[in-house]
């Protein structure tokens, strides 16, 4: 039975969120779209399913809603920073940085969300993971302070990170 419902539902979560969304992409909610929903569902995570690597262990869901509410923040707070320096800083007083932040995650989903974090933030761009996955090299838009900056990476992500995935 075990078996046959791993083969039937690999990611069971994707399974439920591909419904959710597709049901509410819908401007009308109807037992057909719901219907359809969950035969996606099960059809896209199932059909993709052998390129995906085993479910991380020790997935904490709580961490990781608050996780998400602190990047919302700061990529709201980010855009307004971005837009204030578009509008303030001439182009040759601009301080780009490139800094080379030493992982300490080693999951690939842990350092994939690290990633996307970076560049989902305005004035911030995941360039490079190194080859051995030990350190991210991230451009910054203008920064006094590159130092800083690693610091709030390594504080305010990885730390978070940390804790969500061990």
């Amino acid at each position: 039975m075990t078996r046959a419902y791993q083969w039937l539902l690999p990611h069971p979560f994707l399974t439920l969120l591909l419904a959710v969304v597709w049901t509410l992409l819908q401007n009308d909610v109807s037992a057909g779209m719901v219907v359809f929903g969950i035969i996606l569902g099960i059809i896209i995570p199932r059909m993709t399913s052998i390129w995906w690597p085993d479910t991380p262990k020790g997935f904490r869901l709580g961490k990781m809603m608050s996780y998400s509410l602190i990047v919302m923040w700061d990529i709201l707070v980010a855009n307004i920073q971005v837009a204030w320096i578009v509008i303030s800083v001439p182009n040759a007083k601009l301080k780009p940085a490139w800094i080379v932040v030493p992982l300490d995650l080693v999951q690939p989903e842990a350092i994939t969300m690290l990633a996307g974090t970076i560049t989902l933030t305005p004035g911030t761009v995941s360039a490079d993971l190194s080859s051995g996955g030990h350190s991210l090299l991230v451009h910054v838009l203008h920064t006094d302070e590159p130092d800083a900056v690693l610091d709030e990476i390594k504080t305010r992500y990885e730390r978070r990170l940390k804790e969500i995935f061990q």
